[in-house]
């Protein structure tokens, strides 16, 4: 447990393999529920898991304005996030929806690089993700929107979790963001997720997408978010692609080509090459996550023990 408690590293690699095992389960499903039905009944059922285990009423309730709007803010995110995710998954391969998906999520971690180590490991992300990428836009335009729109939605997803993640101790505020999407995502997810909802064997798949898919990365994601900076979380997030490409060869005989190999050595390599800050190193003692320091900001345990 002391381990745990130290290095959010170990709760990053439980995200970043379950971001993609779901989804590549899901992708099985779309044979026979339409994605949007599926995201639905992903939302749905971690939202009932989350509730169940968490009963995050009672946190809410001590909630004031402002963190009451960034939870439902959260929610809407998650939402619209997981729909346009399994729209474009449903029409490009998985590894280069997660490439498209980090793009503008590495504009947040060049906020916290202030040293040539960090720049260096910034380039070498982005050119791994690039030669990963391979985008071409001729094709089904449609899915490639879908991408892109989650890549917005997965930005804004890292920045609000970060905020829900030190306004609420443990996983109150991932319970009550996933009862706010199941309720934001109702409208368009009901009657595609119809399949399902008379077929025990579907429904029961269904299930088990919602909780590798929703339940295991996200509460890995909190507990990481709680640990170390926005910064430092969203440049480990360059992981992800490749963790997408490698589930992708082993789920959907998605095989990458030479180059996509060689994007994700370098998307490795700039990850083992990035160093935390200063502030985040200061210190061996472990506190309480999601403390509101006096500067407005959580004062978070040290999380650079990898090496």
């Amino acid at each position: 447990m002391g381990l745990l408690q130290r290095s959010p590293w170990l709760y990053f690699v439980g995200s970043a393999i379950f971001h993609y095992l779901g989804p590549a389960f899901a992708v099985l499903l779309f044979a026979r529920i339409p994605p949007l039905g599926v995201a639905g009944l992903r939302i749905w059922s971690a939202g009932v898991v989350l509730a169940m285990w968490c009963r995050p009423w009672r946190a809410y309730a001590r909630l004031g304005a402002g963190g009451r709007r960034d939870v439902v803010a959260l929610g809407a995110v998650l939402a619209a996030m997981n729909a346009c995710f399994y729209l474009s998954i449903a029409r490009l391969p998985m590894g280069t929806v997660a490439a498209i998906e980090f793009l503008p999520v590495i504009a947040l971690a060049a906020v916290g690089a202030r040293t040539g180590r960090n720049l260096a490991a910034l380039a070498g992300a982005v050119a791994g993700v690039y030669l990963l990428t391979d985008i071409r836009l001729a094709g089904n335009v449609t899915a490639f929107v879908f991408a892109f729109a989650n890549a917005a939605l997965f930005a804004a997803y890292i920045v609000l979790a970060h905020r829900v993640a030190q306004r609420l101790k443990g996983l109150d505020g991932l319970a009550l963001a996933m009862l706010a999407a199941s309720a934001f995502i109702l409208p368009v997810s009901l009657l595609p997720a119809g399949p399902a909802l008379g077929d025990i064997t579907l429904l029961g798949a269904a299930i088990g997408v919602g909780i590798t898919s929703s339940v295991i990365p996200y509460v890995c994601d909190q507990l990481a978010m709680a640990r170390m900076s926005r910064s430092t979380y969203a440049l480990l997030v360059a992981l992800l692609p490749a963790t997408a490409t490698v589930i992708g060869v082993l789920v959907l005989r998605q095989v990458p080509s030479v180059v996509e190999v060689a994007g994700v050595g370098l998307v490795v390599c700039a990850v083992a090459l990035h160093k935390g800050t200063h502030s985040e190193r200061r210190d061996h003692e472990v506190r309480e996550p999601g403390i509101v320091g006096p500067e407005g900001v959580a004062d978070l345990p040290r999380h650079d023990e990898l090496r």
